[in-house]
This record gives C-alpha cells, structure tokens and sequence, in this order.
C-alpha cells in the first residue's frame, strides 16, 4: 500500500465558507480537514468521461438551442420537434 505523505499547512478562508464546510463536514459526520481534503481532491482530480466531454461540447455548439414552450404538454412537443 501506498504511504501519503501529508503536511501541515494553513491559510485564509472567508469566514462565512469557513462556517459552510464546518456544517457540512458535520453533517456528513466527518472532521473538518478531511471534508475539506476529499472535496478538493475531487475537484483536482476528477475529470469528465468522453462520453460527458462530447456531451458538453454539444451543448455549447448551440446544435440544439431553441425555445421551449411549458404553457402546455401539445405546445411542449411541439416546441420539442421544431429543435430537433
């Protein structure tokens, strides 16, 4: 197994976030520097799959972009349609 070095730091932080994390470090049972510690690893190091980058790249490439109308379900699907 592989041994994680880990050293001690310290920084500023807002003190409205700083009582943010503290609650929900709480609530999910958990210390203060491990909240924080996972939550910034899977910002680091989580990346989208292809299949969610194409998706994305999709979206912004506006393909799709249209109006969709919820005054009603017949004026829904048809609003559907027209963008596809």
């Amino acid at each position: 197994m592989e041994t994680v070095i880990r050293k001690q730091t310290s920084f500023r932080l807002r003190e409205d976030l700083l009582q943010v994390l503290q609650e929900h470090a709480k609530k999910a049972n958990r210390s203060l520097n491990n909240f924080v510690e996972s939550t910034l690893m899977d910002a680091m190091y989580s990346s989208p799959n292809e299949e969610t980058v194409a998706a994305i790249n999709e979206a912004r490439s506006g393909k799709y972009s249209g109006t969709i109308n919820t005054t009603d379900f017949d004026s829904f699907m048809k609003s559907i349609n027209e963008i596809e």
